[in-house]
């Protein structure tokens, strides 16, 4: 339990605490049609080093990072609401524990 609370922080930080506004308004699509995918990018990598310095494995730092990419996108574009979108990284965190038990990373 102690590696779910660690990982719970480390969404917590990236999404409440390290995300400015600049950034929620630039990783948008829409307020940003040149650059949008760099903010969305550099967000997720953060999560991607958050979940990598939790858990030790370079592979769950890539899953993170492709995974809230993709999660995040699909919030932008109207596809779930806010509460869907931070159920189903939740989701990705205890995915990440059943891998490292597993043994696959």
């Amino acid at each position: 339990m102690d590696i779910f609370f660690l990982l719970l922080f480390g969404h917590a930080l990236g999404d409440f605490g390290l995300q400015s506004d600049r950034i929620i308004h630039n990783k948008n699509k829409k307020n940003n049609p040149d650059s949008w995918y760099i903010y969305l990018t550099a967000h997720s990598v953060i999560h991607g080093g958050l979940v990598g310095f939790f858990t030790g494995s370079f592979i769950l730092a890539i899953a993170e990072t492709v995974a809230h990419w993709l999660i995040d996108y699909g919030k932008m574009q109207g596809r779930y609401s806010f509460k869907v979108d931070q159920v189903l990284k939740i989701v990705c965190k205890v995915l990440w524990i059943v891998l490292m038990v597993k043994g696959i990373a």
